[in-house]
């Protein structure tokens, strides 16, 4: 028999209230940016935020990672050294980093997560990784449930995949597209997201291939057909990419995997969830129901068709129906769904442009417009706002809670209180107490008076009174005993609760190559002084702007492909003369197609 091994499903949080409502809505760990250093330097939080977050998450086992995944300049490296011992007395369970120059700071006992902005894309690398002192790697996008395995075979360090999202066209940690032409840097935490414009596609004639699609957005990941493949391919983490998605997003989302994965580990006891406490909602989760750009499970089984969102970078949401009748100010919908009042559509206008309207008023199939909506007979509706399943989740749509087992007592001299949770943790209350028969059957009223937990973690999955006598006891006494039970409890879970250590780092192991070019992006001397330290000969420094000629993005989306002119996949040339460019304004960017590396590079030009 195999060993049962847990799985944790980890989600993203903008901010505090984002943080707990990912716990509420079944999380097992919630990643979180630090106050400064986040690869989404818009989401960063304050020490206190992130205490509180990990004082309200650690009553059921939930684990909270901080991110401080930029690459930090010489300058930087003090401030960052201070803050992360800050975190670490905040409670935070450990560190995900890009920065190698971190490992090399006076840093508390945190464990560190090595992000997958690190390129981490073979075993060499992963083994490296977990040798220097890393508890966990973060895996490439990119990877197929393959080159996953065949990781899994070669390591032994905890694997974390993305499991749903918005998708980085270039492999993370290794896009300079912003940086280059907009001067916001991806790897310090300022993406452009230039992927996401419209382009014009050329040859090298000069002549039109495309004309003004978003040849380099991609669709948003979605892998909840797939977690139980992955798991047996290796993967211990499910993390959902979101941490500027609103809260909306985080409920529905992290409610909706929560399903998944408790369904498949009660099918399957080789895997188990990876903290306590069950969650209740107040809506049915489906993931078509927050943004999303059209769902892919992008290169898991290998190269698919169906990766790109060339026509719109916005949300397109679930699919409706089909236009059946157009009137001066409403259409009709052949549609099994329910349309409200305040609905949001999308679909592809009369020019063939995506449109969004908002529907005035909703009689039955009928939507009503302001104007005349510019659609066309048998035209594909989508929703992308729901406005009644908007309004369950701006409201309280969850709850958690530990099942609490209570046995009331007779004691010498009173009564006693035990209380345990499903974790094993327990606290016994005493009280004294004279004892005195009671003139109608009391056990209905004790087991209403110590189930009440309402404001409290727990819920009452037993209560058992084991007295020698039906004694009568106040309702003020069990209040008093259960509130007391309660505050004990959550401070023996405060005193359980434990933190993964850190792995011991062999300083002397080497890197896999000898010498690393600027993708290493290290940007200071402690970076420099880890990578000369692990054998590297030559290591050439980061830059935001590429030395010339090396490439601005590197990806395995494929353009060419795309177009059904690969000549290994589909055995097809490009009609039109190559290189190929992007054009967008005054940007203009060449594509370099390497079929052995099964890669594609975009250039400036």
């Amino acid at each position: 028999m195999p060993v049962a091994r847990p799985v944790e499903l980890l989600s993203p949080a903008r901010d505090l209230t984002c943080g707990m409502e990912a716990v509420r809505h079944g999380a097992d760990a919630v990643y979180i940016g630090a106050p400064r250093f986040s690869a989404r330097a818009a989401a960063g939080n304050t020490i206190d935020d992130i205490r509180r977050l990990c004082d309200f998450a650690h009553p059921f086992n939930v684990r909270i990672y901080v991110a401080l995944n930029t690459i930090l300049n010489d300058d930087e490296l003090t401030e960052a050294e201070r803050m992360i011992h800050r975190l670490y007395d905040a409670g935070a369970d450990a560190l995900i980093v890009q920065d190698m120059g971190i490992t090399r700071l006076d840093l508390p006992p945190l464990p560190l997560h090595a992000s997958t902005q690190t390129d981490n894309t073979t075993a060499e690398k992963v083994r490296f990784l977990h040798e220097a002192g890393f508890t966990r790697v973060i895996l490439a996008r990119e990877l197929t449930l393959e080159e996953t395995a065949d990781i899994r075979r070669q390591t032994s360090v905890e694997l974390e995949a993305f499991v749903h999202g918005a998708l980085c066209t270039g492999y993370s940690g290794r896009c300079y597209l912003s940086a280059a032409l907009s001067g916001r840097s991806a790897n310090r935490g300022e993406c452009a997201q230039l992927c996401r414009l419209p382009y014009t596609l050329t040859d090298a004639d000069g002549l039109t291939v495309v004309d003004g699609r978003h040849l380099l957005s991609l669709r948003d990941l979605n892998r909840s057909d797939e977690l139980e493949a992955m798991m047996q391919a290796g993967i211990s983490s499910f993390k959902i990419e979101g941490r500027l998605k609103d809260v909306r997003y985080v409920k529905n989302i992290t409610a909706f995997y929560r399903k998944k994965l408790d369904i498949l580990f009660a099918r399957n006891h080789t895997f188990y969830r990876a903290s306590a406490g069950t969650s209740s909602y107040t809506f049915e989760p489906q993931a078509e129901k927050s943004f999303n750009r059209g769902f892919t499970s992008y290169y898991l089984h290998g190269r698919i068709p169906d990766v790109t969102s060339f026509e719109t970078p916005k949300s397109i949401g679930e699919p409706l129906g089909k236009v059946t009748a157009i009137k001066d100010n409403y259409f009709t919908l052949a549609t099994e769904k329910t349309v409200h009042n305040g609905d949001g559509f999308i679909f592809r206008n009369s020019r063939g442009v995506w449109e969004g309207v908002r529907a005035n008023r909703v009689e039955g199939n009928r939507i009503f417009l302001t104007n005349r909506p510019a659609l066309r007979l048998h035209t594909m509706v989508y929703r992308n706002f729901d406005k009644a399943f908007e309004d369950l989740l701006s409201k309280p749509s969850a709850e958690r809670r530990l099942a609490v087992s209570m046995v009331l007592r007779d004691a010498y001299f009173g009564l006693t209180l035990s209380v345990t949770d499903e974790t094993g943790a327990g606290v016994v209350v005493v009280r004294a107490f004279e004892k005195m028969p009671a003139r109608i059957h009391p056990l209905e009223n004790i087991r209403a008076q110590l189930s009440k937990l309402g404001n409290t973690p727990f819920s009452a999955e037993a209560i058992a009174v084991e007295t020698d006598g039906e004694w009568f006891i106040p309702s003020s006494l069990l209040t008093e005993m259960r509130r007391e039970a309660v505050d004990g409890l959550l401070r023996v879970k405060r005193i359980r609760y434990r933190r993964m250590p850190p792995a011991r780092g062999n300083p002397a192991v080497p890197y896999p190559v000898r010498h690393t070019d600027h993708t290493a992006n290290v940007c200071n001397a402690e970076a420099m002084a880890f990578y000369r330290g692990h054998g590297v000969e030559t290591v050439a420094p980061a830059c935001d702007v590429p030395p010339y000629g090396a490439p601005l993005m590197y990806a395995r989306h494929c353009v060419r492909y795309s177009m059904g002119w690969c000549p290994l996949h589909h055995n097809r040339r490009s009609p039109h003369r190559e290189p190929f460019y992007l054009v967008h304004g005054r940007m203009r960017l060449r594509l370099q197609f390497d079929c052995v590396a099964c890669m594609m590079r975009v250039y400036a030009e």
